[in-house]
């Protein structure tokens, strides 16, 4: 399918240090994807610095927000954004490298046999650099935690390196997921492994952010706990698709 249908889109909050040079290696290395950043009105700028980009730049866009608003919303209106246009692949992707730009070209491949693709750090192992020890048993645990309430058998559950077929954002509800931090990932990857859609995942390096600061908090853990349990009753008694496992491509 025609790659030049391909929008990443991208929540901003005091990002700064990072959003040109982004630009730069993710539009250099791939002339026909687009960028759509959804800033959360930065205090450091980042809003400015990207309409400024945006004007020089036509495979920029930017949307505005009146404050911090949250991760879900964020990625929710960028969403509802691209679908009133004819991209046939949207992607979620961090601003900070911690997602590194050469794997897009690897999704977009795999994309083409798949409605989903999750970007995983432990499809082989553990492929997490910079983190404490603390944050990676986290995140193992959220994994495991998912798995064995929900059933959903993602290796990665709380990754928010995505690419989306078209048909998945228009088939979910997007106005029923009430998650807002990082629990969205989680909820919007159960709802379309709910729908039976081809989901396959592709080992990836996450690296932790250099600037700036985690956005995660106590709030957004504790959100996602109570948002494994919401999922697991509201769908207590719907057949789940145990029998479509997610597609691990090897390395």
């Amino acid at each position: 399918m025609d790659h030049a249908k391909a929008l990443i889109v991208i929540p901003t909050y005091n990002e700064r240090d990072n959003v040109e040079r982004l630009s730069t290696v993710v539009l250099g290395t791939y002339p026909t994807v687009e960028l759509l950043f959804i800033d959360d009105n930065s205090p450091d700028g980042t809003g400015q610095l990207l309409d400024a980009l945006a004007q020089r730049e036509p495979r920029i866009n930017v949307l505005h927000r009146a404050g911090k608003l949250g991760l879900g919303t964020a990625y929710l209106a960028g969403f509802k954004w691209a679908l009133q246009r004819d991209y046939a692949y949207i992607f979620e992707m961090d601003a900070d490298f911690s997602h590194d730009p050469k794997y897009i070209a690897e999704f977009l491949r795999e994309i083409e046999q798949a409605d989903l693709v999750l970007g995983s750090r432990y499809t082989v192992g553990v492929s997490v650099v910079n983190w404490p020890l603390s944050r990676l048993l986290l995140s193992k645990f959220a994994t495991c935690y998912v798995r064995t309430v929900t059933g959903m058998p993602a290796s990665d559950a709380t990754g928010g390196f995505k690419c989306f077929r078209r048909t998945v954002l228009e088939t979910i509800n997007l106005d029923k997921i009430r998650s807002n931090g990082y629990s969205f990932q989680i909820e919007l990857s159960y709802y379309t492994w709910l729908a039976g859609f081809r989901i396959r995942e592709v080992p990836i390096v996450f690296y932790d952010r250099i600037d700036g600061v985690s956005k995660m908090n106590k709030k957004i853990v504790r959100e996602a706990i109570m948002v494994v349990w919401r999922l697991f009753f509201s769908h207590l008694f719907v057949r789940k698709p145990r029998s479509i496992p997610f597609y691990q491509r090897p390395t």
